[in-house]
């Protein structure tokens, strides 16, 4: 493991409780404390289509969501395809972050597709999973309930954001012993590396022992 990539070391305290330092990434101490396990069957997906924005976006994604539009677009429902014909494949919130474009009207976002028992999925993961495309779906989807906060110093701090929707997800977690960074073992792997999350469960052992 190289260095940068170990905790720091240092417990930072704030009124919010404990921060953990690997390399340049601040993680909250929620994140290795809290419980978490998403309930779909209680769910149904729902946080596709409430929410007050689009999906938080990376620019990286754009150029794969153009790309495999072709594939994904097959499942999508149709006013989620005359949505990404009106406002492209992103828009800029107003907060003025890159999001996915919402349905005109209501909080679904364009590329959500629902089976016949109305159960919500993202039709790009659907594709991702049947083969047919390569791009699995947006970081910020598939890290949750962690957000992503972008600081001034360059670096970045991992946050968990908590949802009324997601109760049942939280309760899970607690039954089954799984906690939030164990949860998003394969998120954080594809987006930060092997050895942040090792560095991580090493801090999580210090954590957790207090």
């Amino acid at each position: 493991m190289s260095s940068d990539r170990k905790p720091s070391g240092k417990k930072r305290k704030n009124p919010f409780g404990t921060i953990v330092q690997i390399g340049d990434i601040l993680v909250a101490e929620d994140v290795i404390t809290e419980y978490f396990s998403c309930d779909y069957g209680v769910c149904k997906g729902c946080c596709c289509i409430i929410g007050d924005s689009g999906a938080p976006l990376e620019e990286s994604e754009l150029e794969p969501l153009e790309e495999h539009y072709p594939t994904y677009s097959k499942l999508m429902r149709p006013v989620g395809r005359a949505q990404v014909d009106k406002d492209g494949f992103f828009i800029v919130d107003r907060d003025g972050d890159i999001v996915t474009p919402v349905v005109d009207g209501s909080e679904e976002c364009a590329y959500t597709t629902f089976d016949e028992k109305g159960n919500c999925f993202c039709s790009i993961e659907r594709c991702f999973f049947n083969g047919s495309c390569n791009f699995r779906k947006p970081i910020s989807c598939w890290l949750y309930p962690i957000r992503v906060q972008k600081l001034s110093s360059g670096g970045i701090a991992l946050n968990l954001h908590r949802w009324d929707i997601c109760a049942d997800a939280y309760e899970k977690g607690r039954r089954e012993g799984v906690r939030v960074y164990q949860f998003l073992r394969e998120p954080l792997v594809a987006a930060y590396g092997e050895e942040f999350y090792e560095a991580l469960c090493e801090a999580a052992k210090m954590v957790l022992a207090d």
